[in-house]
């Protein structure tokens, strides 16, 4: 199995994991009395699975995101412009206004 796929199922069940632990924290603590709905209502389950794997796919997505940008990461700067160079000089600039015309005069 090449390894970006392996990756990518280790990461799922990882999000699918933090799902689990999201939603049963959610249920637990009784977050905006979800816990007591899903116990009371005879088709709580359906809302348990929503919110698990819609949690899951989202923690998945992120989980592999991360992990994919982080693949990039190196030691050091790797190209790019050299840091800029400080110096106790004040730069000199200019500023010039044309006069507007379209303002209004107002006697």
């Amino acid at each position: 199995m090449p390894k970006l796929i392996k990756m990518y199922i280790t990461h799922c069940v990882a999000g699918f994991g933090l799902s689990a632990l999201f939603v049963g924290a959610l249920l637990f603590y009784n977050i905006a009395n979800l816990g007591h709905l899903v116990s009371t209502s005879p088709v709580g389950w359906i809302a348990v699975g929503m919110l698990f794997f819609g949690n899951g796919i989202v923690f998945a997505g992120v989980q592999f995101a991360i992990s994919i940008m982080r693949m990039g990461e190196g030691d050091g700067p790797s190209g790019g412009r050299r840091a800029p160079r400080i110096t106790g000089e004040r730069a000199r600039v200019t500023a010039e206004a044309a006069p507007r015309r379209d303002v209004l005069r107002r006697s």
